[in-house]
């Protein structure tokens, strides 16, 4: 379905290399049938013109506040409210900054805290300055303001970096602009998910863990906001910022995670168990580290609490999705663990596929229910997050 159609798309452009993509992206947009008008600032002016962005958009460029033609009608207040959406695209670094810190020196900055529409913002920068401590805590403020965030994709850079920072391509904007315009189909409903790796202590300086990223539950507690619902996330320790729009409790353990899951259970309608949890933990946490005095090293492990099990046993048990995160046997193990714990529905994918493994931004997955199944191609996360909870609000309703 395509949701841009009719929708007034306001693109804000920035002074990044990655400007020269934007009259394609107007070019797309449009195809999707949306109504768009470009703001440009003035250093995007040294890397796109107006004059081209004016032909694909067939709309007048935007360029100056105090533009006395534009301003004797208010032209910016008029351009705020006339906006379904805002996309900065490509988003600097000094641009995050502005739009995180309120400034309005500009016609962009400013039309951003004049408009009640939603933002998005497609970061594109070199791969140094996406990392560095201010931008990721720009992007911290951002995200929990409601501001969406596209990207970076990661790749090669003009300047000759390699890594992230990348804004992402005109077709991949479209197509999550086209996914963010979605009905709140989850309204009302209160979404419990776990998400990441779990960290089983050995001593002071060690721990047990695995190689989940922590992305696909993420996504899925950002997809779910977006779609409505109220989010609750336990985490394990991630790299990971937290999703817009989500109550997140930070924790470390199974055990933790556990704890955790049990006193918010209650407040939820469905429960997706995301987390890559650990099976097991030591038996007995060393008070001090342990030394190299020994060419072996013997320890006794217990069972962690099955934290999805414990859901879906609950006398009055929440619509429970589980994940199968396996490397060989992959629908034989799925759908064994879909019945031996009683859940309402489970995704499996192949970790042994490195494409869409831990760590990946990409997934394939394959869901089993109880009289059926539905594969779901590969994609990225948040995109398959939204098909997949689509999935699973169309059984609740019937369950």
């Amino acid at each position: 379905m395509n949701l841009l159609n009719n929708k007034n798309i306001l693109l804000g452009i920035c002074g990044g290399i990655a400007a020269y993509k934007t009259p394609d992206l107007v070019r797309k947009l449009k195809a999707a049938g949306a109504n768009v008008r470009v703001v440009l600032t003035e250093s995007g002016k040294a890397f796109v013109s107006p004059l081209s962005l004016q032909a694909v958009s067939a709309n007048p460029v935007s360029e100056d506040l105090l533009d006395p033609a534009a301003e004797a009608a208010m032209g910016h207040i008029e351009l705020a409210k006339w906006a379904d959406m805002v996309l900065i695209a490509p988003a600097t670094a000094n641009f995050m900054a502005k739009l995180s810190h309120g400034l309005a020196d500009d016609l962009l900055s400013t039309l951003c805290l004049a408009t009640a529409a939603p933002i998005t913002i497609a970061p594109a920068m070199n791969q140094q300055m996406w990392h560095a401590i201010p931008t990721q805590q720009n992007l911290q403020t951002l995200k929990q303001r409601n501001i969406r965030v596209l990207g970076p994709a990661e790749g090669e850079q003009a300047c000759g970096d390699i890594g992230a920072g990348r804004m992402f391509e005109p077709e991949q904007l479209v197509d999550a602009l086209n996914q963010r315009m979605v009905e709140p189909v989850l309204a009302g409903k209160r979404i419990l998910i776990t998400a990441g790796p779990t960290q089983e202590a050995i001593d002071p300086v060690r721990y047990l863990s695995n190689h989940s990223s922590g992305k696909m539950g993420y996504a899925l507690a950002q997809a779910a906001a977006d779609l409505g619902a109220r989010v609750c996330l336990v985490s394990g320790p991630t790299h990971i910022v937290a999703p817009a729009g989500c109550d997140v409790i930070q924790v470390k353990s199974a055990e933790q995670m556990y704890q955790a899951v049990m006193e918010h259970v209650a407040d939820c309608d469905i429960f997706i168990g995301c987390a890559a949890v650990a099976d097991y933990r030591v038996d007995e946490v060393m008070s001090q580290k342990i030394k190299k005095d020994n060419d072996k090293l013997s320890l006794t492990f217990v069972k962690n609490p099955d934290i999805l099990a414990s859901v879906a046993a609950l006398p009055k048990p929440p619509f429970t999705l589980g994940f199968a995160a396996e490397t060989q046997h992959v629908d034989q193990y799925a759908q064994g663990k879909l019945h031996n714990k009683k859940l309402n529905m489970i995704a499996a994918n192949d970790v042994s596929d490195q494409s869409i493994g831990f760590n990946s931004n990409q997934n394939a997955l394959t869901v089993y229910w109880a009289d059926g199944q539905q594969c779901l191609p590969k994609n990225d996360k948040y995109t398959l997050a939204c098909q997949l909870l689509t999935l699973l609000n169309q059984h609740h309703n019937n369950a």
